[in-house]
């Protein structure tokens, strides 16, 4: 028997993986299969983006003069559709998984006390172990921080009518993911970042965001220093720059990250935040025990978790398999997909052009909003290095990117590529331009 604590996207991929292989396998999901995923993080978002994106086009073609209605948003019914569809899917993935030979149970909490497995209070015997626990909403301590009206990623479809004035704390993707979609959908916004926002991603995808947040009342530098109210949220104090002030708010959302559930896992070795420390092989520091998904800490990404848990399943069953961390692809959905892969590199050379116009950009030509193609390249080699893609398909081209740079490709490599038109993609035209510069550059 092999067991697998946890039915997000790493351990039940895992799971799946071990019993298509003919081994017995009992997943332990306490709440819901599809995990941090499905139930509070990508798909959410996706359902909240697709109508922020509706109504951000329906102002685009009424700025042009091509629409002269405004449809209004039934925010509770479009909450009460997105948990409907949520519970769809949810069936899907339970289908899937015991369709495979997967036993599942609900509604249970999964305990490890070194490789000995409990489930409430009966012991299981296992073989081999996978905790694939998840994460939670980080939540930092600030006065007032558990006032009604103040939510998190995990209670935020609680919210039972649009917030007027939403303040959102954290300067991440999921902050501005959010702050795109509340100030579209009609939300006066405030984001409070302690420090840059979207301080870590590329300077000309970061301008892009600033642009497609142009609603939003953006305060860097800014540290929230209580949440105030009564029966519920009535204020902020927060301080900028050593200057203290104060404002009104009816709704709070702390974005402010994740952090790793592992607190039913014992004996196990773990980092400062309770991430379960594993190796190349996914495995921890308990022999036949291993760790994927959020529990081993970031980059908090259901690909990777996806990936993690197949490396799990597949040193179990005896198939040597590491972990490869290099070009992780990710992205920011905003008003378009603001996807990236870069491996941060020095001295490499870049090229970046604006978006071409194409099916979802042709009309925002006017306001010069059709996005970005960018590439990195190794200047002797023409190698590619990292890759930014914002447009309508700028998650799916920096996905097949990525593949590409983990195999070595060279912007060479692309003279012979053609590519499908009308598209919204600039990369593959800007490396072969790169690849016509480097030619160029390396003649005797």
């Amino acid at each position: 028997m092999i067991v697998v604590l946890g039915g997000g996207p790493g351990g039940r991929i895992a799971s799946i993986r071990l019993a298509s292989a003919g081994k017995e396998v009992r997943l332990i999901e306490h709440g819901g299969i599809g995990g941090q995923c499905l139930h509070f993080g990508c798909m959410p978002v996706c359902a909240l983006n697709d109508v922020a994106r509706t109504i951000h086009s329906v102002r685009m073609f009424q700025h042009l003069g091509l629409i002269d209605s405004f449809p209004p948003i039934n925010f509770l019914k479009m909450l009460e559709e997105m948990h409907s569809i949520q519970t769809k899917i949810a069936s899907v993935l339970d289908t899937e998984t015991t369709s495979a030979g997967v036993e599942i149970t609900y509604g249970k909490t999964g305990r490890l006390e070194e490789k000995s497995v409990y489930v409430a209070d009966e012991r299981v015997k296992a073989d081999a172990v996978i905790a694939a626990t998840g994460s939670l909403p980080f939540v930092p301590d600030i006065p007032g921080i558990n006032l009604p009206g103040v939510y998190n990623p995990h209670t935020l479809f609680q919210i039972r009518t649009m917030p007027k004035k939403l303040a959102i704390i954290g300067g991440g993707v999921m902050a501005a993911e959010f702050a795109y979609i509340f100030s579209t959908l009609g939300s006066k916004v405030t984001l409070l970042s302690r420090s840059t926002l979207l301080k870590n991603i590329d300077k000309h995808l970061r301008t892009l965001a600033i642009k497609d947040l142009a609603m939003v009342n953006i305060r860097e530098n800014t540290k929230v220093q209580s949440i105030d109210g009564d029966l519920r949220v009535e204020s902020l104090e927060i301080a900028t720059e050593g200057h203290t002030s104060r404002f009104d708010v009816d709704t709070i959302l702390v974005a402010t990250g994740l952090v790793p559930r592992s607190d039913m896992l014992h004996g196990l070795k773990k980092g400062p935040v309770g991430e379960v420390i594993v190796d190349d092989h996914m495995r921890t520091s308990v022999p036949d025990v291993y760790a994927c998904g959020d529990v081993v800490g970031p980059p908090y990404l259901t690909p990777v978790a996806r990936h993690q848990g197949i490396v799990a399943a597949d040193n179990i069953l005896g198939i040597p398999r590491k972990m490869d961390c290099r070009y992780f692809p990710q992205s920011i959905n905003l008003s378009q997909e603001l996807a990236f892969c870069v491996n941060g590199k020095e001295n490499m050379a870049s090229l970046a052009i604006p978006g071409p116009a194409g099916p979802g950009t042709f009309w925002s030509v006017p306001s010069g909003n059709t996005g970005l193609a960018k590439i990195f390249v190794e200047p002797d080699t023409g190698e590619l290095e990292g890759v930014c893609a914002a447009g309508p398909g700028g998650g799916l081209i920096t996905s097949y990117m990525a593949f590409l740079m983990r195999h070595h490709f060279s912007v060479k490599d692309f003279e012979e590529f053609i590519e499908v038109h009308p598209s919204t993609d600039g990369v593959y035209g800007l490396a072969k331009y790169a690849a016509e510069r480097l030619e160029k550059r390396n003649r005797p």
